[in-house]
């Protein structure tokens, strides 16, 4: 089964919503502190909510190119961030960045989901809808 562009940019915009959502329930509910690695993937999660939501509104598949490009640099910075945590020689060799340690871990649920793993799953959702759109997949 094949997907419309519209529902494309639809899936990418609910992406980056509950991606932002999230965020925000970590830091100002739960109380989290973000890290420098965290800030700079909200710095590429947020403009993505309202970019790809003005996109879904007005119907323009042209906003892909930039969500493509934004999702694929902040699914760089999350998979940097997730191995920092998890791959031990990263963990060792990680710079320290800022108040927080970019290598702690405030959940680990089932051992392998962290915060940065949340940030790249939604990077990448986002990231494979923007190509499927500039490919010319759907209709």
């Amino acid at each position: 089964m094949m997907l419309k562009k519209d529902n494309l940019l639809f899936i990418a915009w609910a992406t980056s919503f509950t991606a932002m959502l999230g965020s925000l329930y970590f830091s100002e509910i739960v109380g989290y502190e973000p890290c420098e690695l965290c800030w700079y993937q909200r710095i590429l999660i947020y403009p993505l909510v309202l970019l790809l939501g003005l996109a879904v509104v007005k119907k323009d598949i042209k906003a892909a190119m930039y969500s493509l490009l934004m999702s694929g640099i902040g699914g760089l910075i999350s998979l940097y961030h997730y191995g920092i945590q998890k791959v031990t020689f990263l963990t060792d060799a990680a710079p320290a960045c800022g108040r927080v340690p970019c290598t702690g871990m405030y959940i680990n649920w089932l051992g392998f989901i962290t915060i940065p793993f949340l940030a790249l799953t939604a990077f990448t959702i986002i990231f494979i809808a923007s190509l499927l759109i500039l490919r010319g997949k759907g209709e």
